[in-house]
């Protein structure tokens, strides 16, 4: 298939290669989406999307995978762009709805209502990982999307901000599991504290190591899961289900009596 030369990011164009391409088709302003949270056992996900303005864009260098970056370089550079970008909105999805819907389920519906909240229509979309239906604009799915596109990187970067900041603001709550260092993932102590004290409000609760300890607790076998399951992955709400109302009043007691 033959491409049209002035259609095609070129090598070493950075981050902005992608976005100046479809503004060239007249397909601007493109608006990445990304998340933050989806691996962890605790709090919630947090989906960002962000229309940058190509007229401003010199000024954020500090852009890059939000991963990347340490803390303040992350902090730093969530303020330029939510003070430079065209637009920019965030969906907090709380672990109830990840337990009662499914990660993937409100994954992909938070992405639609990230982009549905930008108070500008863009003209195209580029999301990181995998593709979203019914987003009602262009779209593509990016491998790596926030290492090759900054839109998708600068989404990345307010969501991952803003769900540090939720997890420092919850930790004093829950002091014994360590929120605020950790941020809900399965770190060593994170486990050691999940084991010793039970979940709280904060846990997600159809997550495999968490299922763990709820059943362990509660004196029942633990879940059967396929060997090449992780711990801190969801899994299948079916497997919740094996655990009976009876059962979780009886985890409650434990954790909160």
């Amino acid at each position: 298939m033959q491409r049209h030369p002035g259609y095609t990011p070129r090598r070493g164009s950075g981050l902005t290669g992608y976005e100046r391409v479809l503004a060239r088709a007249g397909l601007g302003p493109v608006a990445g989406i990304d998340e933050a949270g989806r691996g962890a056992c605790a709090g919630p996900l947090v989906v960002a999307s962000v229309a940058l303005d190509p007229r401003r864009r010199s000024g954020l260098d500090g852009v890059a995978d939000s991963k990347a970056l340490t803390a303040a370089a992350r902090e730093a550079a969530y303020e330029e762009v939510v003070a430079r970008a065209l637009a920019w909105h965030v969906v907090v999805i709380q672990p109830g709805d990840i337990d009662r819907l499914g990660l993937h389920v409100c994954n992909v519906t938070g992405m639609r209502r990230a982009l549905a909240g930008l108070a500008c229509r863009p003209g195209y979309v580029l999301t990181d990982g995998f593709p979203v239906r019914g987003l009602a604009v262009p779209a593509l799915a990016m491998w790596k999307g926030d290492e090759v596109a900054e839109c998708v990187a600068a989404a990345s970067i307010v969501a991952k901000v803003t769900r540090d900041r939720i997890m420092k603001e919850i930790s004093p709550q829950y002091p014994e599991y360590g929120f605020a260092r950790h941020k809900g993932y399965s770190t060593p102590s994170h486990m050691a504290a999940l084991a010793e004290h039970g979940p709280c409000a904060e846990h997600r609760r159809s997550f495999a190591n968490v299922i763990g300890v709820v059943r362990a607790r509660a004196g029942l076998p633990p879940v059967e899961l396929p060997v090449d399951v992780p711990l801190g992955v969801p899994v299948e709400v079916s497997d919740v289900s094996q655990v009976s109302e009876e059962e979780a009043g009886h985890e409650a007691e434990l954790s909160y009596g």
